[in-house]
């Protein structure tokens, strides 16, 4: 087994064919087919198997990519760190964050690092809840910012900050919840069901708070799925419907009178975001960026009750 082979099954298990991992590798489809059929005879399991015209992983194929990614996000991990320990300021800073947190939040803490801190490199990465995970597991991010780390996964965190998710709406279509409803649950409820509800995509959390929103309401209005919050704030603005987003990345909207929020009940829904590391030692990178965030960033240190409430580790 070499590192060669490992990056050229990594590339047939993410692109599904031997043709699209040679032009990822730019080598010939020989050369892959070569590499992958080397790496299954050592291990003796096969990995890949016909798939009509492509190709998909076996059982063992998949369990061994989850290894493969890990074991090369730590050798790309442990070089960094050599590079940071020979000159700690020309280091790397490695982050992900949540699509909310990554325009929102993320920005003005950077920029007060970066003053800080001008020699080092910094590498930022954006998606949904599901996507960080993905790239904090794979060891291809030091750090995390997104929501509550759920149950069983294997991290510490190190900050926290409180935020809010609000329902709002166009301002013409809150004027008709305020008409509609008269300010009382019993006609509250009615009005929002027959709404047009716009939702991020599945493994977002806001999407995940959304969907249990509804749940507690014990409504199944139409929904409209959109991709980024970007294009749901736009339209939420021109009347398409309500949705449920965080007061951080509809401030400016709101103060404008672009949007205005809609006192749907049991919202506010009271939300914290959490600055979440590997457990160990932090890249100097990394350690500065969460000193940066608890000093001036809006962040606490997680106190002893919040590890004893949610279950995970707190640093100290």
């Amino acid at each position: 087994m070499t590192l060669n082979q490992l990056r050229t099954f990594l590339a047939v298990a993410e692109s599904g064919s031997v043709r699209a991992a040679a032009q990822e590798l730019v080598v010939t489809q020989a050369a892959v087919s070569a590499s992958v059929a080397a790496l299954q005879k050592s291990l003796g399991v096969a990995l890949v198997s016909p798939d009509g015209r492509g190709l998909r992983l076996t059982d063992a194929g998949t369990s061994y990519a989850r290894y493969a990614r890990r074991i090369l996000g730590l050798l790309d991990e442990a070089g960094r760190a050599a590079a940071a320990a020979a000159d700690p300021e020309r280091g790397e800073l490695r982050i992900a964050a949540v699509t909310t947190a990554a325009e929102q939040i993320v920005p003005a803490i950077l920029g007060g690092f970066r003053q800080r801190h001008p020699q080092t490199g910094v590498r930022l990465e954006a998606g949904n809840r599901d996507r960080v995970r993905s790239l904090l597991d794979r060891h291809q991010v030091d750090l995390v910012l997104t929501g509550r780390p759920e149950p069983g996964w294997d991290v510490v965190v190190h900050g926290i900050r409180a935020h809010e998710l609000v329902v709002v709406a166009s301002p013409d279509l809150a004027a008709a919840a305020r008409a509609g409803s008269s300010g009382t649950r019993g006609g509250m409820l009615p009005w929002l069901a027959r709404q047009t509800w716009l939702l991020r995509e599945p493994g977002s959390g806001t999407r995940a708070s959304t969907d249990t929103l509804l749940a507690d309401l014990d409504i199944t209005p139409l929904t409209l799925m959109v991709a980024s919050n970007v294009a749901i704030r736009e339209s939420a603005q021109v009347g398409l419907g309500v949705t449920l987003l965080s007061r951080d990345a509809v401030a400016a909207e709101l103060a404008a009178g672009q949007l205005a929020e809609i006192a749907v009940p049991g919202t506010p829904l009271h939300r914290d975001w959490y600055l979440v590391a590997h457990p160990g030692h932090l890249p100097p990178a990394a350690a500065r960026l969460v000193a940066h965030a608890l000093r001036d960033g809006g962040f606490r240190r997680p106190a002893p009750a919040d590890r004893m409430a949610s279950g995970y580790v707190a640093s100290r």
